[in-house]
């Protein structure tokens, strides 16, 4: 059976959307990611199957194929880890197929089902706002970063079990909002600052010339 869960990733500092195929076929059992994925996503797939199995279901003992589309762009990063489990369980028959198209998902499993935080997740919710998506599953650390695009419910999630309930109707998962005023006037105050920095005039002007300006900095 096909199924297809809706992903992003990063590149540069802009995120676009990937859509991650599973396809599972009788056969001997196996796990092929294609796409262009680089080591940290071929991996995934001792990841999806632990977590998968911890957190109770089952993990299919057939051949299993992973296709990560657009499959010319170079594929980085834990984040496919949660698409890629909800591609197998959709596939499966434990997720309802109608139930995931409204969805984009990114996250890192660990093997006991937890998701991870990832980079980039408020680039990514930024992209999905603009294909037209309403809805994405984002780890619980990113919740808030992710939270800062208005117009998309976003849905922070601790376990995949906590995302598979809530995809079967048996358990919720409420969206996330971002005070952006209130945040930005915590982030306005700063306990130390440069005036507590002794002598190094120059350095200090190169750091300010290169704040204001949206400079890249290196420091030797």
């Amino acid at each position: 059976m096909l199924a297809k869960v809706l992903s992003s990733a990063v590149r540069g500092i802009d995120a676009y959307q990937v859509e991650v195929e599973v396809d599972i076929a009788s056969g001997l059992p196996s796990f092929t990611t294609v796409g262009l994925p680089e080591t940290a996503v071929k991996e995934s797939k001792e990841r999806v199957k632990s977590a998968i199995t911890n957190s109770g279901y089952r993990f299919p003992d057939d051949r299993i194929t992973v296709n990560l589309a657009p499959a010319h762009i170079k594929k980085e990063g834990t984040g496919f880890d949660l698409p890629i489990a909800l591609g197998i369980l959709t596939a499966t028959g434990i997720i309802p197929a109608d139930t995931i198209s409204g969805f984009l998902a990114l996250g890192e499993l660990s093997l006991d089902g937890r998701i991870k935080p990832v980079k980039g997740s408020l680039s990514m919710a930024l992209a999905a706002r603009e294909s037209g998506h309403k809805r994405i599953f984002v780890p619980f650390e990113n919740g808030l970063e992710a939270a800062v695009v208005s117009s998309i419910d976003v849905l922070p999630a601790k376990t995949l079990a906590d995302v598979i309930g809530y995809l079967r109707g048996y358990s919720r998962l409420e969206p996330l909002s971002t005070d952006i005023d209130g945040l930005l006037a915590r982030q306005g105050r700063f306990d130390i600052d440069f005036s507590e920095v002794m002598g190094q005039a120059h350095a200090k002007r190169a750091l300010e010339i290169a704040a204001s300006g949206s400079h890249n900095l290196v420091i030797l």
